[in-house]
């Protein structure tokens, strides 16, 4: 059944104007703890990549300070909070919170993203597709998992993601088995 189309939301400009001077060494330790939990839980994810778990990705939400770079080593897979991303890396994906969000929760249609031009994706195709595949064949919700790590909290911070749709519940349909797009 296909998702219905789904408005992305962006962070206010003035959040994001207000994010700028935060230090990101706080995210640090949350990031190691999530991306340990996901391999834990869902050790097959990262194996799934192949020949493409050695790449770097870079996740860039425009409308945000600070980006990801992403290295799904199935070893010891990393993820870093950085206020612009690297030159070296093999893929960037790029786009407003809302869309990268919908993305990796599985409640947005990559494709869909990509083509009406919210998500902009730069360097090696297939392992962006690979990553994609991952993540979807293990139907797991990472914002969803990340954010009810976090509970109560958790869901405070749902909400404020959800921004203007409050038809999407990241946390929530994690908690509730939702299935990716695909």
């Amino acid at each position: 059944m296909p998702k219905p189309e789904a408005t992305v939301s962006t962070v206010p400009p003035a959040l994001a104007l207000a994010m700028r001077p935060l230090p990101l060494w706080p995210l640090q330790p949350l990031l190691a703890l999530f991306v340990g939990r996901v391999r834990a839980r869902h050790p097959g994810m990262f194996e799934r990549l192949g020949e493409h778990a050695q790449k770097r990705f870079g996740l860039n939400p425009t409308d945000l300070p600070f980006a990801f770079v992403l290295e799904p080593k199935p070893s010891r897979p990393a993820a870093v909070a950085m206020r612009q991303l690297p030159e070296n890396l093999d893929a960037r994906i790029s786009g407003p919170l809302g869309a990268l969000l919908g993305l990796i929760s599985g409640e947005c249609d990559g494709d869909a993203l990509f083509f009406s031009r919210e998500l902009h994706i730069e360097g090696d195709m297939e392992a962006v597709l690979a990553l994609r595949n991952a993540i979807d064949s293990t139907g797991v919700n990472l914002l969803g998992e990340f954010l009810t790590e976090f509970s109560p909290l958790g869901a405070a911070v749902d909400k404020l993601l959800r921004g203007h749709s409050p038809q999407r519940s990241y946390a929530g349909n994690a908690r509730r088995g939702a299935r990716p797009w695909n």
